[in-house]
């Protein structure tokens, strides 16, 4: 997806637009107010005050009318620069723009555009001309809070986008209308895959049956291949005391991101937001000799994050999560080769699920951050090095690049983290893998090496899927519902023509299917054939059987694979044998 920001043609024809928006308003709605109208990564929009007034769709319509009419006047955008004194003269009877003043350094020149009869603060740059503004579109509205403070009033917010050709608005437009349909929170709701409920709360989804289906299946997909490669799984308390989370430095750098304290008898308690002091407690009940690491421990964990409830987004980014962790206890020099395992792990998971759209970032820390990055500059520069180096010996090898972002690392130390674009354009943060000598230190962890010391151990603190609810949107939009045969959660429907005499031989073949663990739809409802036969593609079911006279007569079977118009007639005993080759190897 376009990132308008980062563009300078259409960051500055956004920037003008988004003034023109403002001026078709003020023509509309005479005694509107302007907060602000800044350019974002997808377009602009505009925080207004319309007094009591509340926009609706059928105003966008006019809205765009009468910017089309202004861009058609062809105003010159002319730059004017006020002083403070000025600026607060001219804009004298509105409240918002005397704040952005008031706000300013006292000697600062202040610089405002106008076009036409309308005036507005501003930095710039602008185009020469409201002709120049001829491709645009309002996408929709919303309330925003004045200054994102949910304290004070709720202004009117415009959302639009603006492009220098036709051509270019009308395929943005259509991509925007196939992420619509493509946005997992509507797959989610027409195939039954989970559901909000606001006396459960707002970012607690819950799964039906179709949808827990699919994750059970996630789960049981990664924990076998994590405990093929010597993975020990346990199951920790989503609950601990504050002290735990004092004792990791978590309660210092992540406490804002809890659940508030909850206090019983002589302890104060907390839903916890990661596992990692678990495991360090886990791996310091028992004694270590070097000759048992790696150790690596894992879990499908539940973690409880306080998300602002405008930052929550169907089962994307939610305030409780199960998370596919692991953390491995390392010597130093087994990072290198631990470290390579974790991103083969990480290549092998995209490769099953057809993911080829990402990028690897090393997270680094912002040394200049005080309040968020642990204190030990030793620490930070022997991790970063010791990170930076083993991704420059694996990329070659793995055929990956990286690039580097800084201030992004754990506030215990830096990650790799695999950002992976969604079939709608977002960028998710999905599986990471990092560096950690600073909680090793802090819980006092040790084993015993061959000279007979005790010494530190490394860990890397890992997660392949990130968390399920979050993998699972990734993959409602990538598949668009329709899931793969080894992951759909109907995997097969078996359509009689006529529900009396067909009837037997499709309990059979059921009977057949069931047994390899296959989940199989038998639909013998008294409805019309076409009628059954359509609802096995609206559920996106990936194989339908088509079972009829012939079929019946020659034991075999009418194959309809979902989003193909080519049949095959295949035998029973091959047909079972091609459905369990499909499903091992992941296609």
């Amino acid at each position: 997806m376009i990132n308008f920001k980062e563009n300078e043609q259409l960051n500055m024809l956004n920037h003008s637009c988004a003034h023109v928006l403002a001026q078709a308003v003020k023509r509309l709605f005479p005694n509107a107010k302007f907060w602000v109208g800044p350019v974002i990564d997808t377009g602009f929009y505009y925080d207004i005050d319309l007094q009591d007034y509340s926009i609706k769709e059928e105003d966008l319509e006019k809205i765009e009318s009468q910017m089309k009419k202004i861009s058609k006047e062809a105003k010159y955008i002319t730059r004017i620069e006020l002083t403070k004194a000025q600026a607060l003269e001219l804009f004298s009877e509105d409240n918002y723009k005397l704040d952005l003043i008031n706000n300013l350094p006292e000697n600062e020149i202040i610089s405002a555009y106008k076009q036409g009869e309308f005036i507005d603060l501003c930095r710039g740059p602008h185009v020469s001309s409201t002709k120049e503004i001829k491709y645009f579109k309002l996408i929709k509205f919303s309330g925003a809070y004045y200054k994102g403070d949910s304290s004070l009033q709720v202004l009117q917010r415009i959302y639009g986008v603006c492009f220098p050709t036709e051509e270019e608005l009308n395929e943005y437009l259509q991509n925007l209308e196939e992420a619509k349909l493509r946005d997992h929170r509507k797959i989610g709701k027409d195939l039954n895959l989970f559901m909000t409920h606001e006396l459960v709360g707002s970012g607690f989804p819950l799964f039906l049956p179709a949808g827990a289906n699919i994750r059970n299946k996630l789960e049981r997909y990664i924990k076998d291949k994590e405990e093929k490669l010597g993975y020990l799984h346990v199951y920790t308390p989503s609950i601990a005391t504050v002290n735990l989370y004092k004792t990791s430095g978590h309660w210092d750098h992540y406490k804002d991101n809890m659940f508030p304290v909850m206090k019983m008898d002589n302890e104060e308690l907390v839903l916890r937001p990661m596992n990692c002091p678990h495991h360090m407690l886990i791996y310091k009940n028992s004694l270590h000799s070097y000759r048992d690491l790696p150790l690596r421990i894992g879990e499908l964990a539940h973690d409880f994050r306080y998300e602002a409830s405008g930052a929550v987004a169907g089962i994307e980014r939610v305030r409780q999560m199960c998370q596919n962790d692991a953390h491995l206890f390392v010597r130093p020099d087994q990072i290198k080769e631990e470290f390579k395992n974790v991103v083969k792990l990480i290549l092998e998971v995209y490769k099953d699920f057809n993911i080829k759209d990402y990028e690897f970032r090393l997270s680094l820390r912002d040394e200049l951050d005080k309040e968020k990055y642990f204190p030990d500059d030793t620490m930070w520069n022997n991790a970063e090095s010791e990170l930076r180096e083993v991704l420059n010996e694996i990329k070659s090898e793995f055929n990956i690049n990286y690039f580097e972002a800084k201030g992004e690392a754990a506030f215990y130390g830096p990650k790799l983290d695999v950002q992976v674009k969604t079939a709608i354009g977002h960028e998710l943060t999905v599986s990471t893998c990092q560096l950690d000598f600073l909680l090793p230190q802090r819980f006092d962890l040790t084993y015993v090496d061959q000279f007979n010391t005790k010494v530190r151990p490394v860990v890397l603190h890992r997660a392949i899927l990130g968390s399920f609810e979050r993998f699972m949107a990734f993959i409602i939009e990538e598949y668009k519902g329709a899931f793969p045969l080894w992951l759909s959660p109907n995997q097969i429907s078996i359509v009689p023509v006529h529900t009396s005499s067909h009837l037997k031989y499709a309990l059979k073949v059921k009977e057949k299917l069931t047994a390899l663990n296959l989940s199989v739809n038998l639909d013998d409802r008294n409805e019309k054939f076409n009628y059954r036969l359509r609802d096995s593609q609206i559920t996106k079911t990936p194989i339908t059987l088509v079972i009829g006279d012939a079929e019946v007569a020659s034991k075999t079977l009418n194959i309809r694979e979902y989003g193909s118009l080519e049949t095959k007639i295949m035998p029973l005993n091959e047909f079972l044998k091609y459905v369990k080759k499909r499903i091992d190897e992941k296609r």
